[in-house]
């Protein structure tokens, strides 16, 4: 008699499964769904699955958007954490060039953020737990340079804070207020490396 033990799932074909459904809700999103309104059943049609096989994979929307933010934080994250001061201004300034393109990759994931953020403790939490990543790093670098005198002493904790938080703020604002236009990307991120790098890397130090 054949067994009707259930067989374990492929883990290939999970991350499959995962992967169609997540970029099915990035379409949706890009085409100008609202993320509260987008129910999971829209979800899974354009996604090609059954909306049973939606919640095999995710327990609900406020993980699937979670999932789609932690994307584009780790994307972000991986973009600007080799960059150090010594590698100078120009390298800054690319980097975050890089960092505003990843933002306006995922515009439509940001909005969502944005919205769902305003009554979902889940995705809110994880949305603010997730620049500590970014600040502890900053702090680090800032801490390095600080103690090595080559720049003047600051708060570290409260410019790390000012200069990554301020940094996603200042991007998803720029980002979600002009969709579709990129063509001011390359000069606000310019502008943002040259705020960080006058601000805390090239600080004067005070005047007796």
């Amino acid at each position: 008699m054949p067994s009707i033990t259930r067989r374990a799932t492929d883990p290939g074909r999970r991350a499959s499964v995962e992967a169609q459904i997540l970029a099915a809700t990035e379409r949706l999103l890009a085409g100008g769904a609202s993320f509260t309104e987008l129910g999971v059943q829209r979800i899974a049609a354009e996604a090609g699955v059954a909306r049973s096989t939606f919640y095999t994979h995710f327990r609900d929307k406020s993980e699937l958007l979670v999932r789609l933010a932690h994307e584009m934080r780790t994307i972000g994250y991986d973009t600007g954490i080799d960059w150090k001061p010594s590698d100078g201004l120009d390298v800054l300034i690319d980097v975050f060039q890089r960092i505003v393109r990843v933002y306006r990759e995922y515009a439509a994931v940001l909005a969502a953020i944005s919205e769902v953020a305003a009554y979902d403790a889940t995705v809110r939490d994880f949305w603010i737990a997730g620049h500590s990543r970014f600040v502890e790093h900053t702090v680090q670098v800032l801490t390095s340079e600080r103690d090595g005198n080559r720049i003047p002493d600051l708060h570290v904790s409260y410019a790390a804070q000012v200069i990554v938080i301020g940094g996603d703020r200042a991007i998803s604002e720029y980002v979600a207020t002009t969709p579709g236009d990129s063509s001011g990307d390359d000069a606000f991120g310019e502008e943002l490396a040259k705020i960080w790098w006058y601000g805390a890397y090239q600080r004067r130090p005070q005047q007796g």
